[in-house]
């Protein structure tokens, strides 16, 4: 899996505490940036999350590039539908030896990544077949969930959040899990401040929302966050 921030938007945190300080000030929208040094500016954001108001946090967004990833993988990502999405398109790139996602459950097992590995070698077989026999959109329907894909996404620091509540969480599907850590690593770079309190929701909420089903581990994954 590679993970590439692209894109962003400049200064996040300022626009992000300007955006707050129209909010909560009389002042015309021309000085909303004037005197905002960088104190006031973590004081704006800790208030921010403090009362949970988060749509200012609206206002700035980051733009990603993945890829080695699995369909499997992406076909959840589009599921956070407050996000824009590119992918690598099956219809017009042609997928004759295409590269697989293999689960660790099944490389670590020495009969389930025989039986995986033969799967894909007669999946590629039939598609290749296929596509003598019938235009390329069409024999594209018998390619497995393990394709590999790549895809741009852009999504507001808002719905980041959100991202990471639901898959920063050790419940969380591996792989989409590993993607949405390594997401939260890059924003972290550029804006520590506005993404201190984002995480699974143990971290970003302060409790576990799985009840019977939690990892048990929050104390750990606490710490894992604060220090990431």
């Amino acid at each position: 899996m590679k993970v590439t921030l692209l894109s962003y938007t400049p200064e996040p945190e300022k626009i992000v505490a300007a955006a707050a300080r129209l909010c909560y000030s009389p002042d015309s929208a021309d000085v909303l940036l004037e005197n905002l040094t960088e104190e006031k500016t973590v004081q704006f954001l800790d208030k921010l999350v403090e009362m949970g108001h988060l749509s200012p946090i609206e206002h700035v967004s980051f733009t990603f590039a993945v890829e080695g990833v699995s369909r499997a993988l992406s076909h959840q990502m589009v599921r956070h539908r407050i996000g824009s999405y590119s992918q690598k398109s099956q219809r017009y790139v042609t997928e004759d030896a295409f590269e697989y996602i293999v689960p660790p459950s099944v490389a670590a097992n020495e009969e389930a990544l025989a039986l995986f590995t033969e799967q894909m070698e007669k999946i590629r077989q039939a598609y290749q077949a296929l596509r003598r026999v019938v235009h390329q959109e069409d024999a594209r329907y018998v390619l497995p969930n393990a394709c590999e894909t790549k895809f741009v996404f852009t999504m507001n620091a808002r719905s980041l959040y959100n991202f990471f509540k639901l898959r920063c969480c050790n419940r969380a599907q591996w792989e989409i899990r590993a993607l949405a850590e390594a997401v939260y690593r890059e924003v972290k770079k550029v804006a520590p401040t506005l993404f201190a309190y984002a995480g699974p929701a143990c971290v970003s909420e302060g409790a576990c929302p799985e009840g019977e089903l939690t990892c048990g581990e929050i104390a750990a994954v606490r710490e894992k966050y604060r220090s990431m």
